[in-house]
C-alpha cells in the first residue's frame, strides 16, 4: 500500500507538509502547483513553494516531495518540469484536476480536460524534457463539465509516457460533493498498464480499504482527509486515530512553526480554515472555533488554543 499526501492550493504548504510528515508515514508528498504560462520561472519561485529542494527533495522527516506545475503550454511545461527535477524535485507532477474559477478561465486546470490532445502534448514534452530516471505524472479529474472523456483523458496522459497517474473521481461541476465515483477509476485501472492513484472522500482507514477495493489500486491519494483526521496515513497503515487532545496539541505545534516569517501573514486564516476541516471529525473542534474565530490577531489565536490544551491536560496531584 502507498498513500501519497494530495496537493491542495493555499492549504498544504512547506509547513503542514513538514507538520504531517513527521507524524504519517506518507511515501510521497506533492507541493502546491507552480503556475507556469510563457516563461521559465526563475529558481525563487521553486524554492518558495518548495523549500525542500534545498534538502535534496525531501523534508526534515525524510518524505519524498515532488513539484507540480500546472499550465497549458507544453513547451513551456517542459522548461519548468526540467528545471523543478535540476533543483531536486522527487519527479513532477502535471495539474489537470484544479477546479478553480480563477485557474480554469486563464486555461489551466481541470478545463484541459475538454482537450485530451492537448493534455497527451503536454505530458510528452515534459517527459522528453525530465530524464528518463525521474517520474513525470499527472493528475486529473474525471471530466469537466461531464465524465464522457475520463478514459481518453487518462489514455492521453499514459500514450505520452506518464509513469503513473492520479486520479480525482469526480468532475469539475462535482466540485467535493460526495459521492466519489471510485468505480471510473476501476476501469482505468484496469485499461491502464501504469500504476493509476486513486483519490477522493478518503476520510478513514475503512475509506480506503474500500476504495482500494473497489478500484483495485494499490496507491491512494488523500487530501481533505489528511487534514480532518491528522494521523490519517498512520491510521490507515494501523495505527490508532488521534484523539481531540492530540489534534490539538498538533495544532499548538503548528502555530509556534516559524511564526515570524510569512507565515504570520496568514496563519489566523490557515488555523481557521483548518478548524473546517476537523469539524468532521471532531465534535470539541466546533465549540472551540466559536471562541477562536472572534479572534482577529496571530497571538489572541495561539493564546486560546494554549488555553484549551491546557485544560485537557490531566490534573497533577
Amino acid at each position: 500500500m502507498r498513500i501519497i499526501l494530495a496537493p491542495m492550493e493555499g492549504v498544504l504548504d512547506h509547513l503542514m507538509r513538514e507538520l504531517l510528515s513527521s507524524i504519517n508515514p506518507y511515501d510521497m508528498l506533492v507541493t502546491e502547483f507552480v503556475r507556469v504560462v510563457d516563461q521559465l520561472l526563475p529558481e525563487k519561485v521553486f524554492y518558495r513553494l518548495c523549500p525542500e529542494l534545498k534538502n535534496d527533495g525531501l523534508t526534515k522527516s525524510g518524505t519524498p516531495v515532488r513539484v507540480q506545475i500546472l499550465g497549458q503550454e507544453p513547451g513551456w511545461m517542459a522548461e519548468n518540469a526540467l528545471r523543478a527535477i535540476t533543483l531536486g524535485s522527487r519527479g513532477v507532477d502535471a495539474n489537470f484536476g484544479c477546479p478553480a474559477k480563477m485557474v480554469n478561465r486563464s486555461k489551466g486546470g481541470a478545463v484541459l480536460l475538454q482537450y485530451p490532445e492537448l493534455i497527451h502534448d503536454i505530458v510528452k514534452a515534459m517527459r522528453d524534457a525530465v530524464p528518463s530516471h525521474q517520474p513525470v505524472t499527472a493528475k486529473i479529474r474525471l471530466g469537466y463539465e461531464d465524465k464522457n472523456l475520463f478514459m481518453e483523458n487518462a489514455l492521453a496522459v499514459y500514450e505520452a509516457g506518464a509513469t503513473e497517474l492520479a486520479i480525482h473521481a469526480r468532475s469539475k461541476v462535482d466540485g467535493y460533493k460526495p459521492p466519489a465515483y471510485w468505480e471510473y477509476i476501476t476501469e482505468v485501472r484496469k485499461r491502464l498498464p501504469i500504476p493509476v492513484i486513486a483519490n477522493g472522500e478518503i476520510w478513514s482507514r475503512d475509506d480506503a480499504l474500500r476504495c482500494m477495493e473497489v478500484t483495485g489500486c494499490d496507491s491512494i491519494m488523500v487530501g481533505r482527509g489528511a487534514l480532518s483526521l491528522p494521523n490519517l496515513g498512520a491510521s490507515i497503515k494501523g495505527d490508532t486515530p488521534y484523539d481531540w487532545a492530540q489534534t490539538l496539541r498538533l495544532m499548538v505545534h503548528y502555530s509556534e512553526l516559524e511564526m515570524d516569517g510569512t507565515k504570520a501573514t496568514y496563519y489566523p486564516a490557515r488555523i481557521k480554515q483548518w478548524f473546517s476541516y476537523l469539524s468532521r471529525q471532531y465534535p470539541e473542534a466546533d465549540a472551540l472555533f466559536r471562541d477562536i474565530r472572534i479572534h482577529k490577531t496571530t497571538d489572541d489565536i495561539i493564546g486560546a488554543l494554549r488555553t484549551a490544551c491546557d485544560e485537557l491536560a490531566p490534573s497533577r496531584g
